[in-house]
């Protein structure tokens, strides 16, 4: 499965930006999806999870109320719509499939190369 993520920028504070990430070369049983970032000296951090259905989703604390998952299987692609930004929300967007619906880096097999959000002041 390859991942292909999207729609990183530069933003001011209070705005909104929406990630996309594509998947192709899978089989035909879509995969649960996560969101991570990772800012510049931290550690990878869970940002949101979305079952394969989309009937389930779940977001760190950090984003909740600001940020929403969704995906559209028929374009095997989900996306992570974020508004309100904070300066702090400045990381590296990874998507991530798996075949667990799971807020732990590790439990996903396959991952995007990542797109940069940058939130200015």
């Amino acid at each position: 499965v390859q991942l292909q993520a999207s729609g990183g920028g530069l933003v001011q504070a209070g705005g909104s930006l929406r990630l996309s990430c594509a998947a192709s070369g899978g089989t035909n049983s879509p995969y649960n999806m996560g969101w991570f970032r990772q800012a510049p000296g931290k550690e990878r951090e869970f940002v949101a999870r979305i079952t394969w259905t989309g009937g389930i989703a779940g977001y760190a604390d950090s984003v909740k109320g600001r940020f929403t998952i969704s995906r559209n299987n028929a374009k095997s692609t989900v996306y992570l719509q974020m508004n309100s930004l904070k300066t702090e929300d400045t990381a590296v967007y990874y998507c991530a499939a798996g075949g667990y619906y799971s807020s732990v880096a590790e439990e996903y097999e396959y991952w995007g190369q990542g797109t940069q959000v940058t939130v200015s002041s």
